[in-house]
């Protein structure tokens, strides 16, 4: 027998350190609290995050900020169509002094990575970049280097300029944990924002928490409680992305041509254990597996021609499976 109590008792020790990460990240992130949520879910799983939105949302702040708080080393990289492999992974430099090649490691050798307009860079570096998000290691030569824990990848897409962009495939889509969509702040939260930019100095965030209680917290998020009921009603969800017309969705039988991968239903498992982390629970409800649905969905999700010439997304696709599938 599980003991439900104890579970729950030891998550809300173990996560303590959510509502201080929390307190620091709000010094300076004004709003925005879905992608920071997002951000922590991906941390805890570790998984990898795509970023959709408009320029100057606090996307570079907001994981600049998160690897200060926890004294981790980040790296932005600005891909364009000219960059190469080994401007990320690095190359092997030739020293005359020593009169042999010595490695000089890339920038893909930190704990937060900020692949910025991912779209922009040509097949090649973004299959270097995908590689590296899986497999956690990299190969310069001959030598096989293992990436430091924790290691996560925000790659942001700019929604707007389409020009001169390389799209990700499907199946490089389907390595990222989540798409999360984020759009502009409200009205009050700007004003705070324009009166925290004209102020005589900017916030700074301090070291609040260690890397290593992220490690300790990624096997937390495993000790998590999830029913029988709720694998059944993630496996529900999936299945019915894949199979619309056994799932009583006959309508979206036409506007899907693939449905969510084996993927999808690992990582919207995981996406909820870490989603019950941060709310300080120690079992999962169906809220939470609703509440990372989009994200973990949106892009494994593949439209027909007749779905975007009606002007459906993939997010309509998913409020309608959400709508249909029964609730445990």
């Amino acid at each position: 027998m599980v003991d439900i109590r104890e579970i729950n008792e030891k998550i809300q020790q173990e996560s303590a350190f959510i509502e201080l990460l929390n307190l620091e990240l709000g010094k300076v992130i004004v709003g925005q609290k879905y992608m920071l949520d997002r951000l922590l879910i991906g941390l805890l799983s570790n998984g990898h995050l795509l970023l959709e939105g408009v320029p100057g949302l606090a996307k570079t702040l907001a994981i600049k900020s998160l690897s200060s708080a926890i004294q981790a080393k980040f790296s932005r990289l600005q891909f364009t169509p000219d960059l190469l492999p080994a401007d990320l992974v690095g190359t092997m430099i030739y020293s005359q002094k020593q009169e042999q090649f010595t490695v000089r490691k890339g920038p893909l050798f930190a704990n937060f990575i900020l692949a910025d307009e991912i779209n922009r860079a040509p097949a090649k570096v973004q299959s270097a970049l995908l590689e590296a998000m899986q497999e956690r290691q990299v190969t310069i030569g001959e030598e096989t280097f293992k990436l430091e824990e924790p290691f996560l990848v925000l790659a942001t897409q700019n929604p707007i300029e389409q020009e001169g962009t390389y799209p990700l495939p499907e199946a490089q889509l389907d390595r990222f944990m989540m798409k999360v969509v984020i759009g502009y702040p409200t009205k009050e939260e700007e004003r705070l924002i324009v009166r925290q930019n004209l102020a005589q100095e900017f916030p700074k965030i301090k070291e609040v928490i260690h890397k290593d209680t992220i490690v300790k917290a990624r096997a937390a998020v495993r000790d998590v409680y999830m029913d029988e009921k709720i694998e059944k009603y993630i496996l529900d969800i999936v299945f019915a992305t894949r199979f619309p017309k056994e799932n009583n969705l006959r309508k979206l039988e036409n506007l899907i041509s693939y449905g969510g991968s084996p993927r999808a239903s690992i990582n919207l498992a995981l996406a909820a254990k870490a989603y019950a982390f941060i709310k300080r629970r120690g079992y999962v409800i169906p809220e939470d597996v609703r509440a990372i649905s989009h994200d973990v969905l949106r892009h494994r999700i593949g439209l027909t021609y007749e779905a975007e010439a009606e002007n459906i997304s993939t997010d309509d696709v998913i409020n309608e499976v959400l709508n249909i599938v029964e609730v445990p």
